[in-house]
């Protein structure tokens, strides 16, 4: 008696998985890859003002990143992201931050909260909120934080020339040795191809809206 309960156990377990798993919305893995037109977007900044690449006349491109004021990581990448900012606006890239956080599973993402920490950080670049996560979703970000560096075509479209992370170390920014999005962008300053256009972002999984 005791041996037919073991595969009906496991049985059960395969079942509850299978269930659990169905119940967990699916990363979107069909975004962007480097080489392919990025979509604009109108988002609201935190500044109650609505934010577009198409608004930026003089723009060489965009450092999009996703990102939030919850993960760590995103944390920790802050002030590298506001540095990025400052050393690439004034060479027509500057940093367009998107938070893709569905408030209702990560309460503290919320559009007030992201006031907040923009107020706290003096972020010197537009922090919008992706309220729909259909521009998360289109890019195909995965993470935050997951960096996306797009070039203005001279049609006005906005091709991906880079995705991944921002640097080889999170957690310890004076240990960095490798600086994987200011290597592509000093290329792409230089009109040079990007050398190395993906790399993994490392991050916290995005917090997806229940279907």
């Amino acid at each position: 008696m005791k041996n037919n309960r073991i595969p009906l156990l496991y049985m059960a377990c395969l079942l509850l998985v299978g269930v659990l798993m169905a119940a967990i919305p699916a990363s979107n893995n069909s975004g962007y890859q480097v080489g392919d037109t990025a979509r604009d977007f109108k988002l609201k900044n935190v500044d109650g003002k609505m934010v577009s690449m198409s608004d930026y006349k003089d723009a060489k491109g965009f450092i999009v990143t996703f990102t939030c004021n919850t993960c760590p990581y995103s944390v920790a990448y802050e002030d590298r992201i506001i540095d990025l900012h400052n050393k690439y606006a004034p060479k027509g890239y500057p940093v367009i931050a998107i938070n893709p956080n569905d408030v209702q599973l990560s309460p503290k993402d919320s559009y007030k909260h992201m006031q907040v920490r923009a107020k706290e950080k003096s972020f010197p670049f537009p922090y919008v909120y992706d309220e729909t996560q259909e521009i998360t979703k289109a890019y195909g970000a995965t993470r935050t934080p997951h960096l996306y560096v797009v070039q203005k075509q001279k049609d006005g479209t906005f091709k991906v020339a880079y995705i991944g992370t921002i640097d080889d170390n999170s957690r310890e920014p004076n240990k960095v040795q490798k600086k994987y999005a200011e290597a592509a962008l000093d290329e792409l300053v230089a009109g040079k191809a990007v050398s190395q256009p993906n790399t993994k972002a490392i991050g916290c999984t995005i917090k997806w809206r229940q279907a």
